[in-house]
């Protein structure tokens, strides 16, 4: 029976070039593998041009999963070997050299200007993590987003599976980022900075990488939400947050279609045991008011990303929106998001200066309120 790892006879397989594209790594370190860690095509031509089999590039889609999880190059391409090998008769590599690391392929920051961010408070720069050091990064060209050489191996790991379209391995890291710092800090050190980087690579290259933004955008959303979608602590090792337990509200200004800014926040307000009602996208006016009137919420977190949508009218009718008994009505403390509502006066309205100063005042103890009077 023929293996299906094996090429069809006549058929030599993919050019170093071809695979290093599918793979969204640089043929030179595609090379350094076969060099170092004996990583290499099964067929050459003529004895010099290198030609993989589906075998090889399953041992090479294996290596790049494992070095993007953190395993060190040496300890990876052993692995992704013993994974792709057909059996225990598989000729052994060429003594590979598990000291010294493979070459980084990793771009330096882009000179050129990124686009907004959804959360306006830049992190600072996060200390790399223990491991194999680092040679200095390319500028993002070739099959590569421009990360820089500062972040950290998780960021770089996310990059690299964006730009292979790497749906598995984008959900595994994006998971194991936020079980590991939770979902602020995995927004600002890991995801934020990719999500920079393939803004900028698009900008850069036409519309060469807008499936690499896309995909991970989406899987980045899908993170947040099975984050969001967990139940709110209730156990005596999980006690109430000391916030409100009125919901916290969440919605785009109307005609404002970036949601995944405030999926961040309904992520890590969820992490923080505080119930929220996320309405996503374009919220009427209208809408608003009648969701407000119907959850009594403790606030309402508004977002824009741009001038043309922000509306400070929506602001005031929210901000006047009250509820409960006569002699008793409340209203919610309302909170502007996003860089479209910058210079706008908006009396009354909280403006937290990024992700971390919002969950701050969200989670906050609440105070008590004079009857009608807004938060």
């Amino acid at each position: 029976m023929a293996d299906p790892l094996e090429p069809p006879p006549g058929q030599a397989g993919l050019s170093t070039g071809a695979v290093a594209r599918r793979l969204g790594v640089a043929p030179t370190t595609l090379r350094s593998w076969d060099r170092r860690y004996g990583l290499g095509p099964s067929v050459r031509e003529d004895g010099r041009h290198r030609r993989w089999s589906p075998r090889d590039i399953a041992a090479l889609e294996a290596m790049c999963r494992l070095t993007a999880s953190g395993v060190p190059p040496a300890e990876a391409a052993r692995r992704a070997r013993t994974a792709a090998s057909p059996g225990p008769s598989s000729p052994a590599p060429a003594q590979p050299a598990p000291a010294e690391p493979a070459p980084s392929d990793e771009p330096a920051p882009s000179a050129g200007p990124a686009p907004a961010p959804p959360d306006e408070a830049g992190p600072a720069p996060p200390a790399e993590p223990a491991g194999p050091p680092s040679v200095p990064a390319r500028a993002g060209g070739g099959n590569t987003l421009p990360v820089g050489s500062s972040v950290s191996r998780e960021c770089r790991g996310l990059a690299r599976a964006a730009v292979r379209l790497d749906a598995p391995a984008l959900d595994d890291l994006l998971d194991r980022a936020i079980a590991a710092h939770g979902v602020a800090g995995a927004w600002e050190e890991v995801i934020m900075p990719t999500l920079r980087a393939a803004g900028r690579k698009w900008v850069t290259s036409g519309e060469r990488y807008v499936e690499v933004e896309h995909l991970l955008s989406w899987h980045v959303s899908s993170a947040l939400r099975r984050v969001a979608a967990r139940p709110r602590p209730a156990s005596a090792a999980s006690p109430a947050p000391p916030g409100p337990s009125a919901p916290v509200l969440l919605a785009c200004a109307p005609e404002e279609t970036h949601t995944l800014p405030l999926e961040v926040l309904a992520a890590a307000l969820t992490e923080h045991g505080v119930a929220i009602r996320m309405f996503g996208a374009s919220v009427p006016a209208g809408a608003m008011e009648e969701a407000v009137r119907r959850t009594g919420p403790s606030a309402v977190v508004l977002w824009s990303q741009t001038r043309r949508t922000a509306d400070p009218a929506l602001v005031r009718r929210v901000r006047a929106t009250a509820w409960g008994v006569r002699g008793a009505r409340v209203r919610p403390a309302v909170l502007v998001a996003g860089p479209g509502w910058r210079g706008l006066r908006l009396p009354g309205a909280a403006r937290p200066r990024g992700l971390r100063d919002a969950l701050g005042l969200l989670t906050a103890p609440a105070e008590p309120r004079p009857p009608g009077r807004p938060a």
